[in-house]
């Protein structure tokens, strides 16, 4: 009989053994949420509460990585636009300057380039944006102490758990040793290991509060300080988008206004004059009109015209108070037809 028991000892000590390398094996640097063996309730519900922070800070330090690469790809990626931004600016401008006689399309180059300036100005900014208002506070919290000061904690408090996972094996095989014999000594042994016990536990009271209250102050700071740093990439992305918007459509305007004032403008003053435009009439200026160029005739409602000439174009060639030059036809009224062989010098004008 004697016999069976020492084996039976020697194969509970060996088991004991075995669990605690096991205990040991598993004891990383992360919190292990072992269920092994439950102290009390109370000691579940901190086990199960720092389980659930450490994984939610973990998660939440994880994303925080995420947006920190997406704004530095963004950044990146933004410098990229400013460097081929630039070179398309200067290449616009140069070829406005060195092909002025293309008109239309030299200026429309040189408008694009100088706002093209504008444009990567606000891509800039908003790169600086991305690295102040993202990039530094985040990359802060992700690396910052409180976050690994709590996170050592609850370690702590894990390997304290699997302390007392080992000293609770200590005590059953102890309490199996004083049935098999209950001398002194093994019922010493057994109190030594349960005060040990209670003394694990009171400390993992302490240690499991204090890690608890750290990680869920840490949480709470990821969520408010992420959605904050989202608000601030938000509203820069939108401000960035709507200041590039005004700048081409402001240019847009520009560029197609310039086109048409081109293709509507009087046309060159010929020195010659044709029979066609000998046909002078005399016409009232209807509505004012003032002169933009050398080229045009400034008129006042009332003015007398000797029209030489009405194009196509939708000006007229004239002379009023000994000026000549083009005027939008519909701002004068045909009065009479002066005789063919009067010339504009001679007409009277009232």
């Amino acid at each position: 009989m004697d016999v069976f028991r020492k084996q039976a000892s020697k194969i509970r000590e060996q088991v004991a053994k075995q669990q605690q390398a096991v205990i040991k094996q598993l004891s990383g640097t992360g919190y292990e949420s072992s269920e092994v063996m439950v102290i009390d309730e109370v000691e579940m519900q901190t086990h199960q509460q720092l389980d659930k922070l450490y994984k939610s800070t973990r998660s939440g330090r994880d994303f925080q990585k995420d947006v920190i690469k997406a704004a530095e790809a963004l950044t990146a990626v933004g410098y990229k636009h400013i460097e081929a931004g630039t070179k398309l600016s200067e290449d616009c401008c140069r070829y406005g300057i060195e092909n002025v006689d293309d008109k239309i399309l030299a200026k429309a180059a040189s408008l694009y380039g100088d706002a093209r300036k504008h444009v990567e100005t606000e891509q800039e900014d908003f790169n600086k944006l991305l690295f102040s208002q993202v990039l530094e506070p985040l990359r802060a919290m992700a690396a910052g102490s409180p976050l690994e000061d709590a996170r050592h904690l609850a370690q702590r408090y894990s390997r304290m758990r699997q302390e007392a996972e080992a000293q609770a094996a200590e005590i059953y095989r102890r309490q199996a040793r004083v049935r098999e014999a209950p001398i002194p000594e093994n019922v010493a042994k057994l109190h030594v290991a349960q005060a040990r016990m209670q003394e694990i536990k009171a400390n993992m009271a302490v240690l499991g509060k204090e890690a608890a209250s750290a990680l869920a102050a840490v949480e709470s700071q990821q969520q408010r300080l992420t959605f904050q740093r989202f608000i601030a990439m938000v509203e820069g992305e939108k401000t960035y988008h709507e200041r590039v918007a005004t700048i081409l459509g402001n240019i847009e305007a520009e560029m197609v206004s310039e086109k048409q004032r081109k293709e509507s403008a009087p046309p060159a003053m010929q020195s010659t004059i044709g029979p066609e435009n000998k046909k002078y009439f005399l016409a009232e200026a209807m509505h004012g009109f003032e002169a933009s160029s050398d080229k045009e005739l400034s008129l006042n409602e009332g003015d007398y015209v000797v029209v030489r000439k009405v194009s196509t174009s939708g000006w007229s060639e004239g002379e009023c108070k000994g000026k000549a030059g083009w005027f939008p036809t519909t701002h004068v009224e045909k009065r009479h037809r002066l005789p063919t062989s009067t010339s504009p010098d001679h007409a009277e004008v009232y």
